[in-house]
């Protein structure tokens, strides 16, 4: 199983914080600094017994069995161990998304307000602001936006919705957004409806039937993915502002190309990833007058929340290095040189870690004719040690 681990955000609890990013538990625990070595005996090759010795070292203390079970019987409820516990609340989680037919809104309260009225004025503060809509480039097809939190992101949100306009409402949005948890060399796809607190956005069933027939074996057909992911959600809300509740969309989760990272060559190497990018550029180009591209993606994530040995701060040191790395990348982009954005970003194995790596490349791949526009180039802290990279597109038919 797959949990995210990090310092925990109290001061008065200091620790390890555990979630689950797959929200089959809602669970949030906070590890004592005393216990967090003592996790690692729960990697499925060490023993009970393994457990109590490193407990007992800790503790100096033999007598070791109640905090032994105590923190056993903790994990295991919060559904944070394999067991029979955590099966069940997988395959609940997996089932109630399956048999709804709605993808209710999972970060509506968090990400963005819940409430209608609240969420119409934030993003009126975001969009609309003073002047007048920004004046779209001819022949204008695919915007590219951060997924990143609104309220940190929105002068690169605000460039490229301010570009959509009346004419674009009767357009079904090709919606290419990270899948921070999805399988590697896949494509998530989903027939369901989305809801948000502005209205029902409907998916365009006819255009996913279509994908899901002729994508072949790379497509995960009502990935589970969908139902927490907020890349595609954050998107749909702007949409919204924008053009109406009932927009229609064809939401794609694009799992990271980990195997061309790791091993070399280029992500459509993979047969399956190849078949996957002929039936989207076709699709793409039949339907090219009633759609419209939405990029749904972040760029680098630098500093302590990512595992870097430094504290990046936004504009500063390391980060200086980092947007001019990043610019280079999207000239790439801006050219349509599928390859040598992807030679970039294979560099060290993408040390800058772009999530949105692969939804560009796959827009690249199956839009080649885009000449991309950079609108707005940000970098912001999303912690006092960390910081994500993003920007606000525009592309044209060259």
């Amino acid at each position: 199983m797959t949990l995210d681990f990090m310092p925990s955000p109290s001061p008065d609890h200091p620790g390890l914080f555990i979630r689950d990013p797959y929200r089959y538990s809602d669970a949030m625990l906070v590890i004592p600094p005393v216990l967090v070595n003592c996790l690692e005996c729960f990697d499925g090759r060490h023993t009970d017994l393994d457990l109590r010795e490193a407990l007992v070292r800790l503790s100096g203390d033999l007598n070791v069995g109640q905090v032994q079970e105590h923190l056993v019987e903790t994990l295991s409820t919060a559904g944070f161990l394999e067991d029979e516990n955590f099966s069940r609340m997988q395959q609940e989680r997996r089932r109630e998304f399956a048999e709804s037919p709605v993808r209710e809104p999972a970060h509506a309260g968090s990400a963005y307000p819940a409430e209608p009225e609240a969420l119409r004025d934030a993003m009126a503060r975001y969009l609309d602001g003073d002047g007048s809509p920004a004046a779209a480039s001819e022949g204008l097809f695919g915007i590219a936006a951060p997924h990143v939190s609104p309220e940190g992101g929105w002068q690169s949100y605000r460039s490229a919705y301010r570009l959509l306009g009346p004419e674009h409402r009767e357009r079904t949005f090709i919606i290419l957004a990270t899948s921070h948890y999805g399988e590697p060399e896949t494509f998530g796809l989903t027939r369901k409806r989305f809801v948000t607190p502005l209205g029902e956005a409907v998916t365009d069933k006819g255009l996913v039937d279509r994908l899901a027939e002729s994508g072949g074996e790379a497509v995960r057909m009502e990935d589970y993915c969908h139902s927490f992911e907020h890349t595609v959600e954050l998107q749909l809300i702007f949409l919204q502002h924008q053009l109406g509740p009932g927009v229609r969309i064809l939401p794609i989760l694009c799992g990271p190309f980990a195997r061309s990272l790791t091993q070399g060559g280029t992500p459509e190497q993979d047969d399956r990833v190849q078949r996957f990018f002929d039936a989207l550029g076709e699709l793409g180009e039949r339907e090219a007058n009633r759609t419209f591209w939405v990029l749904g993606v972040d760029m680098a994530h630098m500093g302590a929340r990512y595992h870097d040995d430094f504290s990046a701060v936004a504009d500063q040191g390391t980060m200086t290095e980092v947007g001019s790395r990043d610019r280079a990348r999207i000239e790439r982009i801006n050219s349509a040189d599928a390859g040598g954005f992807w030679d970039l970003v294979r560099e060290n194995r993408d040390d800058l870690k772009w999530c949105g790596s692969a939804p560009f490349y796959t827009f690249l791949k199956t839009a080649p004719r885009a000449r991309g526009e950079l609108l707005n180039y940000e970098q912001w802290n999303i912690d006092e040690r960390s910081v994500v990279s993003f920007a606000g597109m525009a592309f044209s038919r060259i």
